[in-house]
């Protein structure tokens, strides 16, 4: 008989172990929780070393940027001696941005004081002005009275300047009439010497009374009349020598009295022409020259 295996018989099957469990993989995370630890501390070991010279750089770069020098509290570092060679100590809580309240406060005052410096400054300006329009007014009334027309202008410093009102009836012209009259002639001649040698711009104004033109006259209204009577001022004084470029005419007819019409000198008072002195002074200055000049006349009535 052969004794030959069957190849389609089954081989019996080896025996397979269950895979043996590692209970020891907690000591690979073990070790690596312990490596990490041991880095941390090296590393806040390494922090807690002070580099002398480093640190001795880091204070002088704080104390030029802040101003002044910087100062350690004593026994909080061993090396506190570091900063002994620096030029001194400044106290860095300096840098700390101050209270909203305390800076609006600084601010405030120092706004206050900048107003109070400003309003001092327009205060010498002004006071400057008048007395400059003060000599000027001097000057002309002197010049009115050496020729023989004392009280023919009357004065009056403003937040223009020094304004030289002249009654044109019966003194610069006859009514209704824009020729001057001798009168009218001789008083500018007088004042012009004293306008040649100021350097303000004038502004010639001719101004008209209440009433109006006779009618089928030589005047359609008081405004051809009072810029007519403006224009001729102004070219009598260029005559004698008042530079043109610093003179102007206008004629404003009843628009601008100096008196209401039911004051008993309306009539003549309110007819005729001004020479107005511009101040050079700034605006904020010049609005303070009536306040001047009222004052000035209740201390010299």
């Amino acid at each position: 008989m052969s004794t030959a295996p069957n190849p389609r018989r089954k081989r019996p099957k080896k025996h397979e172990e269950e895979e043996h469990e590692n209970h020891e993989r907690w000591l690979v995370s073990y070790a690596d929780m312990v490596t990490l630890l041991m880095c941390l501390f090296i590393v806040l070991f390494a922090m807690s070393q002070v580099d002398k010279a480093k640190f001795a750089a880091l204070a002088s770069g704080l104390s030029a940027s802040f101003g002044a020098p910087i100062s350690v509290l004593p026994g909080t570092t061993p090396e506190g001696s570091v900063l002994e060679d620096l030029p001194g100590a400044v106290d860095i809580a300096s840098a700390i941005p101050p209270d909203p309240s305390v800076q609006d406060a600084q601010v405030d005052a120092a706004a206050a004081a900048a107003a109070a410096e400003r309003a001092k400054r327009v205060a010498s300006e002004a006071a400057a002005a008048y007395d400059d329009m003060s000599e000027a007014r001097e000057q002309i009334d002197a010049a009115l009275a050496a020729a023989g027309f004392a009280g023919a202008a009357r004065y009056e410093i403003d937040e223009r300047g020094l304004v030289v009102h002249i009654v044109a009836d019966a003194v610069l012209f006859d009514a209704e009439e824009a020729v001057l009259r001798p009168e009218g002639r001789a008083i500018l001649d007088a004042v012009a010497p004293t306008l040649i040698g100021l350097p303000n711009v004038l502004r010639v104004e001719g101004h008209a009374n209440h009433l109006p033109v006779t009618a089928g006259g030589g005047w359609p209204s008081n405004w051809e009349l009072s810029g007519y009577r403006a224009s001729t001022v102004l070219r009598h004084l260029a005559g004698d020598g008042v530079p043109e470029p610093r003179m102007s005419a206008t004629g404003y007819s009843s628009t601008r009295p100096l008196v209401p019409e039911s004051d008993p000198t309306a009539l003549s008072v309110n007819r005729r022409v001004d020479i107005v002195v511009l101040s050079t002074a700034s605006a904020e200055a010049n609005a303070l020259l009536p306040g001047i000049e009222a004052a000035n006349q209740e201390a010299h009535p």
